[in-house]
């Protein structure tokens, strides 16, 4: 991380006054940029005796509503009182003198996000199932909230929610392309983009989505059996359709028949292993906790991988604009058109659930 782009990310001395002013004063303090995200940033902080995690948009252009921290902050508010388990909200600050941006302050949670491997203590056939059983029974207490009695009855409009999901990333992808396809073009993202567009459902039910719902935004309590003690990352919460939510967790999800994964570096393959819950178990137990059918689910898998090639364009932009040092970024050169033949994959039934 170079120091300039860290001075871009945070004012040291005018976050210290905003959160003494908030918080109270401490001898001590230490600030931290995380390094595991790819999309919004998050600064670590020890705060005197307190541990606090600070989001904020990455600097920069981007793409309309594609990096709302406040909207984040609010339905993080909503949700914490409820049996969705999130990390307690604090502070939220529309004052750009401070960061340069919109930010909020969160409690940090003690526990293991699970991206490179399972934690030794999971490796037992018993663990490795509930890893994915505690991954989906949360997903369907989102999708059970009453959300009009958390006060987010006007938090979206989800009728018509699919629709402009896929209209949605296409325009994100617009936005990308203004500059990457100087680079390269991608015409199977276009015929994929097609294909969504003539098949949306035309009914869905009306749930709180998440919309980043995956395996490495949930944590996982210290000790056994796995206990999932923290959702993060509702930068893309919204009323919609619950499916969405499903399809997209899936396409991170591997089963041991799956092909070689698209993007190797961003792919979690441990719940390849024997005792892990497949794709098509996931799906019946959700179904079950629910009472929602998972219908036209080759749909919504290839929504999910859309939206993944549209968000590493997003990405493959940025970089070529300067605005990110994630070394990532250069890599969507190869790795969207990756995603595009995996969406075809999965449109003409070579990639089942």
């Amino acid at each position: 991380m170079s120091d300039t782009y860290y001075e871009r990310l945070v004012d040291e001395d005018a976050l210290v006054a905003y959160l003494s002013a908030h918080l109270g004063s401490v001898d001590a303090y230490e600030i931290e940029r995380h390094q595991e995200g790819h999309s919004n940033e998050t600064l670590f902080v020890t705060w005197g005796d307190r541990e606090l995690v600070i989001r904020r948009p990455p600097p920069g252009e981007t793409a309309d509503t594609a990096h709302d921290v406040l909207r984040e902050y609010r339905v993080t508010d909503a949700v914490a009182d409820t049996d969705v388990p999130v990390p307690e909200p604090l502070l939220a600050c529309e004052d750009h003198d401070v960061i340069g941006s919109d930010f909020y302050v969160m409690e940090q949670l003690e526990g293991d996000v699970l991206r490179e491997g399972e934690p030794e203590r999971f490796a037992a056939p018993e663990h490795r199932r509930r890893i994915g059983e505690e991954l989906v029974d949360t997903l369907a207490k989102i999708h059970d909230l009453e959300y009009e009695a958390i006060g987010l009855g006007e938090f979206g409009r989800p009728e018509g929610y699919t629709q402009r999901q896929v209209d949605r990333w296409g325009k994100q992808l617009t936005w990308a392309f203004e500059v990457t396809e100087e680079e390269r073009e991608i015409p199977t993202l276009h015929e994929v983009g097609e294909w969504l567009r003539d098949n949306v459902p035309e009914a869905h039910p009306h749930t709180l989505v998440h919309g980043d719902y995956k395996l490495d935004n949930v944590m996982f309590a210290p000790g056994t059996p796995p206990e999932l003690v923290g959702v993060f990352d509702w930068e893309m919460a919204t009323l919609g359709d619950p499916r969405a939510d499903l399809g997209w967790m899936l396409s991170y999800w591997r089963d041991a028949k799956d092909p070689e994964p698209s993007i190797p570096e961003l792919t979690t393959r441990f719940m390849e292993q024997e005792g892990y819950s497949s794709r098509t178990e996931l799906v019946e137990r959700w179904e079950d906790r629910t009472g929602y059918a998972f219908e036209h689910e080759r749909f919504y898998r290839t929504l999910a991988v859309y939206k993944l090639a549209a968000l590493g364009e997003m990405f493959f932009r940025r970089y070529l604009e300067g605005n990110s040092d994630d070394p990532m970024y250069p890599k969507m050169e190869d790795r969207v058109p990756a995603l595009a033949a995996r969406a075809k994959r999965i449109i003409e039934g070579d990639e089942p659930l």
